[in-house]
């Protein structure tokens, strides 16, 4: 076994299970091993988690970048658009719900979760920035306003007020 090969099955079981239930044992049985060669492989349980969150991070941008399609987006809109298409997809909601747990460990100041969520945060917006549309006068820029945009409206969504982020979106010319 590699970390390459941990590293599926782990994401697997935390994106069915959370983190909040990220012993080792529970991780080493859901890969096949035990909790001393994961700690072989990624040092310490603090490095797993951050490996695993930053393997999780590409599988979802990853994702995105399915819902991109072949032809860029011709707007911000049509960007923001396209990422809130795919975002609702059952088959994201997994990813979602581990979002939204990291964001609350973050918020809860737990160890490792608000480096954990920055670290995403900084993912997102270098790879929103590279899906700007062309001649944008500020993908960097256009990539912060869109995700902030896109993260009040999902968490709007996960708190069950669809209708508040689709008002809004359609307020702010989404």
């Amino acid at each position: 076994m590699s970390r390459e090969t941990l590293l599926p099955k782990l994401a697997a079981h935390v994106l069915e299970h959370g983190l909040a239930g990220a012993s080792l044992r529970p991780l080493a049985r859901a890969a096949g091993t035990s909790d001393r060669m994961l700690i072989y492989h990624f040092g310490s349980k603090a490095e797993l988690v951050a490996d695993l969150l930053a393997f999780l991070a590409e599988r979802y941008a990853a994702a995105l970048d399915g819902a991109m399609g072949d032809t860029p987006a011709a707007t911000r809109q049509e960007v923001a658009a396209r990422i809130l298409a795919r975002a609702r997809e059952e088959a994201m909601q997994p990813f979602m719900a581990l979002w939204w747990e990291i964001v609350a460990g973050a918020v809860r100041d737990l160890p490792g979760y608000r480096e954990a969520a920055g670290a995403v945060m900084d993912r997102m917006l270098e790879w929103l920035e590279g899906q700007m549309p062309a001649g944008d006068p500020d993908p960097e820029g256009g990539a912060r306003y869109l995700l902030t945009l896109i993260e009040g409206a999902m968490m709007l969504t996960a708190a069950g007020r669809p209708r508040f982020a689709r008002e809004g979106l359609n307020a702010s010319g989404l």
